[in-house]
């Protein structure tokens, strides 16, 4: 195949990922009239076909998922490659793609990059926030925060935010029409505000630890969120009791508009954690990244 062709291969792998022209598109800054042009051509020089399409998704044909193993990890050692010769530059620059969960930008990621950004203004930050346990290269993305307890193992890993405790919180106004729990299981009797995840649309389980013993309840109510922010306003406004990040809460429970149950239920558990490919030098900006964020107790 001629050397020019490396871009279709580029395409190909993009489309393959994410199971979709529109956002394969996007991701590469490209129409999707045009992308598709790119993968017909590309079918049409092999004599194969490459990816089934329907009305409704995108995959990858046996041919399809052979080339994608046979190039694509030698495509992200070239990317490597490209990175590490921009690396030579005297001043960090560029776009740094992290994906994290909505408590982590705020609580840890945004308070550190508001310090760091001004004196670095050639570096561009974009934070992708969910809940999913999103794959990092898949995604194109740069980096990741999760709690260190999920990080893949083989993924590099730096802390950057000391241990944490989740709470279960209630309004006093709800707990003065319950009794407050006195273990999880009595969590079952009362409203709970839940927390809907993305990944198969379950339900986030609560999960609490005593004296060796774990327990994970599912908990019931009468509101759903997705977001953690609209869950503590669900629960100041007297609508059951939450589990959220003591951190998050503390300004309430000092304050005294929440009331902290399961306490004793509630041991700290590893924090965040920043993680990127082990077989991938980190480019400068991040690297500038990871030296603001690291946490050093």
């Amino acid at each position: 195949m001629a050397r020019e062709n490396l871009n279709d291969l580029l395409a190909f792998v993009a489309v393959a990922r994410a199971r979709s022209f529109t956002r394969a598109a996007a991701q590469l800054g490209l129409s999707q009239p045009a992308l598709s042009q790119t993968i017909r051509g590309l079918e049409a020089r092999l004599g194969l076909r490459l990816l089934t399409r329907t009305t409704r998704s995108v995959a990858p044909t046996e041919a399809g998922e052979r080339l994608i193993r046979s190039v694509g990890p030698r495509l992200a050692e070239i990317e490597a490659g490209l990175v590490a010769v921009t690396d030579l530059r005297e001043t960090p620059a560029g776009t740094v793609r992290i994906n994290a969960d909505e408590h982590a930008v705020a609580a840890v990621l945004w308070p550190a990059l508001r310090r760091v950004l001004p004196g670095y203004p050639d570096i561009q930050v974009e934070l992708v926030t969910d809940f999913a346990l999103t794959d990092i290269v898949a995604g194109r993305f740069d980096a990741g925060v999760r709690l260190g307890e999920v990080v893949a193992k083989d993924m590099v890993s730096v802390p950057i935010g000391p241990d944490m405790r989740m709470a279960a919180v209630a309004a006093p106004a709800y707990l003065a029409r319950r009794p407050a729990p006195r273990t999880p299981q009595d969590l079952t009797g009362h409203a709970c505000i839940n927390l809907r995840l993305p990944t198969h649309g379950g339900l986030y389980a609560w999960e609490f630890a005593a004296n060796g013993r774990e327990v994970r309840v599912r908990v019931d109510g009468q509101v759903v969120f997705n977001t953690v922010s609209m869950i503590q306003r669900a629960a100041l406004d007297g609508f059951g009791i939450a589990y959220l990040p003591q951190d998050q809460v503390q300004p309430h429970l000092d304050s005294a508009a929440l009331t902290w149950v399961l306490k004793d239920w509630s041991p700290p558990f590893p924090g965040y954690h920043l993680y990127y490919p082990s077989r991938r030098q980190p480019a400068a900006a991040l690297a500038v990244l990871i030296e603001a964020l690291r946490y050093r107790g």
